[in-house]
């Protein structure tokens, strides 16, 4: 999707992105303003300025140019400037005038701006949309329906450790003859994951979700899972001794590698929360029964490894260390091994040379 814009000049973007590095708030909800004064639309300052500098903000977290504080101090200063578009979109006519769109974001999902700038896009095109937020349970979801009735569900996942979560949020549509369209990278290329978890539609952006719901409305119940039982069991495997495989995964690296013993060496993200997200990557690909889920995660890791000054080849530890705890898993040893190919081919090529993986 092209992120020119009438009215977002390169000078505009430029004054947006200093408001974001300097976390000024103040400045950034005054520019959004004085762009609606001028005239232009609503859905041109979301999805032309607000959706591409957050992106840039994303880039320069995972590159370990900024820090995580950094990175929350900027989200929120992009969270306030939709805020100030919203509150300038007016209400859709009186109820039963246009469809009702229920927005959420997966349980266990905590990105919760493109969902947002999804709702406020829908809300412009005069959908009435009603929008949960992040970290959503299947049965608070579930209660929701019930309640509120909507349409449809349009549900957000980001990142693909989230599937199997996602899987839950989907299936808690189908009792109540909800209709979900799925949204965001956490589905996979061109959807592949959504449909594979019994999604009715997916949408890689706001535009298009706009389409394909004035396609039918309201959408037909046409999705069906393609999950296998064998797959489901190398999941569930896998989730019911996470805490187990992450205790002897970071004892081995300890022993493996003696400066992680140091107590003044910072493991934080590099170490524990990056092993935690590895085994929930596994997990989730072994749940779509696809490679790529865990290869994608390995090249983000092995890049913000990287960018923080730790060797992305103990990331081949790691995967030697799960091997024979997993070996009674066919599924989750073919997976692994995928991911040890991958890891082979790349890391032994010079950074510049490396390849990301598909749908990263």
């Amino acid at each position: 999707m092209s992120h020119d814009r009438p009215g977002i000049t390169g000078d505009v973007r430029a004054a947006f992105d200093d408001c974001l590095v300097h976390a000024d708030e103040e400045g950034a909800v005054a520019l959004t303003v004085r762009l609606l004064q001028d005239g232009v639309r609503a859905e041109d300052v979301l999805l032309g300025l607000v959706a591409p500098a957050q992106q840039r903000v994303g880039t320069r977290w995972a590159s370990g140019e900024w820090t995580v504080a950094q990175e929350h101090a900027a989200t929120h200063v992009s969270e306030r400037s939709v805020a100030t578009v919203a509150a300038a979109i007016p209400e859709p006519g009186p109820a039963g005038t246009a469809g009702a769109v229920l927005v959420t974001c997966s349980d266990g999902e905590w990105h919760t701006l493109p969902a947002r700038l999804l709702a406020e896009v829908l809300r412009v095109r005069g959908f009435h949309v009603r929008f949960l937020g992040g970290h959503v349970p299947a049965a608070q979801l579930v209660s929701d329906l019930h309640q509120n009735a909507p349409d449809v569900v349009a549900l957000s996942c980001t990142l693909p450790m989230r599937l199997p979560l996602a899987h839950g949020l989907i299936q808690a549509c189908r009792p109540a003859g909800v209709p979900v369209l799925a949204g965001g990278c956490g589905f996979g290329p061109d959807g592949t994951w959504a449909y594979a978890l019994g999604a009715d539609l997916y949408a890689p952006d706001a535009p298009t979700a706009d389409t394909l719901l004035r396609r039918q409305w309201p959408p037909p119940l046409t999705g069906e899972p393609s999950l296998d039982a064998g797959s489901t069991e190398a999941y569930a495997h896998l989730a019911r001794r996470r805490s187990a495989l992450l205790r002897h995964v970071v004892q081995s690296l300890q022993d493996r590698f003696p400066d992680l013993r140091d107590p003044t060496h910072r493991q934080d993200e590099a170490t524990t929360e990056t092993l935690g997200q590895l085994l929930d990557s596994l997990a989730a690909g072994a749940f779509v029964d696809d490679p790529r889920v865990f290869i994608d995660y390995l090249s983000f890791a092995a890049a913000f490894l990287t960018a923080r000054s730790t060797d992305p080849a103990r990331l081949l530890a790691v995967l030697d260390f799960l091997a024979a705890p997993l070996s009674d898993s066919p599924h989750l040893a073919r997976h692994l091994a995928a991911g040890r190919t991958w890891l082979d081919t790349h890391l032994t090529r010079p950074s510049a040379e490396r390849r990301p993986a598909t749908g990263a």
